[in-house]
């Protein structure tokens, strides 16, 4: 029994294409198993789970889809089926990875289809609009995979072959080789960024371990929050040690740099326990070879490298990033402490260091301690955040928990 892929696509438009995608895969010792998300016309052979069996799976029908006379319209309606099928179709165990085939409606609706299936399944998407600024990072997956679908917009030649056939072999791989991700240990999700700018990690990493615990952390650059925030949701954390929040900021300040409105949120939805900390609030990450935005023209500016670069807060600025932060931390169900480093959240800003900006850092403090929230326990810290002591509130923080029963081991 080979791995099973769920091939998605217009049967009635696409047939050759969606089956020599089959045929890579069967040929290569997979299974091929097919969604139709059609609407105006048929496969020339059925399909395991027909148009039919997608609208109806969206609380919808194909004849409503017709009747809208939307072509907008009647997508949405399949795309909301195809999702919700497929989730339910892989929460039963029924495939082992999807592949989606489209140009722009069929691109369309792949994105929801792989938003909809957990981290860790196998998703790729041939598209005609393939790393193409159509499409907003907000909506991708935290691991899908595209390939762009070169010469193939009308009927099989030996290009498009070539995209096909490597996509085939690529979800069929992956599918091969994924190693789930694994509930043998509690797991401990954390936000950070390269050892240059914020450390804690390095020192809670196996201290948390010694405790039991797996450490994932999480590269808080737009589609790291993404995953971050996706898995909070599903419940995959025990605890969450949110350190690095500053998406929040990049999003609020109009950033591409973003993990979408909803971050710093998802654990806190779930009831997780959640340790929040500021790191580098006083940052907003823009895209580096980008022009400055007109908004940050005066700013203090630091080239991280030719794809990003930091842009320094003012006062003001900073006041908006608090009262962001503690606005999501209101919305919060489960425990939550807020550590509040007194002298600092990144390396670049402690006292003699190039970005160390004292009003700034008295600003933000002053507008955290009016707007955080009253479900939220303030705790505020004299130091830094890469020193050792706030590393060590962290863990005395965390193993309260552990010892009141509020974090299981």
């Amino acid at each position: 029994m080979g791995e099973r892929i769920l091939i998605v696509g217009t049967y009635d438009t696409k047939d050759d294409e969606l089956s020599y995608l089959a045929e890579c895969i069967r040929a290569q010792g997979g299974r091929a198993l097919t969604m139709d998300v059609s609407v105006l016309g048929d496969p020339a052979a059925p399909t395991d789970w027909s148009k039919h069996d997608v609208a109806a799976a969206g609380g919808s029908s194909i004849a409503e889809a017709i009747a809208s006379e939307n072509e907008n319209r009647a997508m949405q309606i399949m795309a909301t089926g195809a999702a919700t099928l497929a989730a339910r179709l892989h929460a039963e165990g029924r495939f082992d990875g999807v592949i989606v085939l489209g140009g722009t409606m069929g691109t369309d609706l792949a994105l929801d289809v792989c938003a909809a299936l957990p981290l860790g399944v196998p998703k790729y998407v041939v598209s005609t609009v393939a790393f193409s600024p159509l499409i907003p990072p907000e909506r991708l997956a935290p691991d899908i995979q595209m390939i762009l679908w070169a010469g193939g917009l009308y009927g099989l030649n030996s290009i498009c072959k070539s995209s096909l056939s490597q996509a085939a072999g690529a979800v069929l791989g992956a599918a091969r080789a994924v190693t789930p991700p694994s509930a043998e240990r509690p797991r401990i999700g954390m936000t950070s960024f390269g050892k240059t700018v914020l450390t804690y990690m390095v020192a809670l990493k196996p201290e948390l371990e010694a405790r039991g615990f797996e450490v994932a952390v999480f590269h808080a650059t737009g589609m790291g929050g993404r995953a971050f925030e996706s898995l909070a949701a599903e419940g995959a954390f025990a605890a969450v040690m949110d350190f690095a929040p500053q998406e929040l900021g990049n999003h609020i300040m109009g950033s591409a740099i973003s993990a979408g409105p909803d971050r710093l949120t998802a654990a806190g939805r779930a009831g997780v326990p959640q340790i929040v900390a500021p790191g580098c609030y006083d940052l907003v990450d823009v895209v580096g070879w980008h022009p400055l935005p007109a908004r940050f023209e005066g700013h203090e500016t630091h080239a991280h490298n030719r794809l990003l670069s930091s842009i320094l807060l003012g006062p003001d600025e900073r006041r908006e990033v608090a009262r962001a932060i503690c606005g999501q931390l209101s919305r919060a169900t489960g425990p939550t402490t807020l550590i509040l480093p007194t002298r600092g959240c990144n390396e670049w800003d402690r006292v003699g260091a190039p970005l160390h900006d004292a009003d700034g850092l008295a600003a933000f403090l002053e507008e955290m301690r009016a707007a955080c929230p009253p479900n939220a326990k303030l705790l505020e810290l004299d130091a830094h955040i890469n020193d050792a002591a706030f590393a060590e509130a962290a863990l005395d923080v965390l193993d309260g928990w552990i010892a009141d029963g509020t974090v299981r081991v």
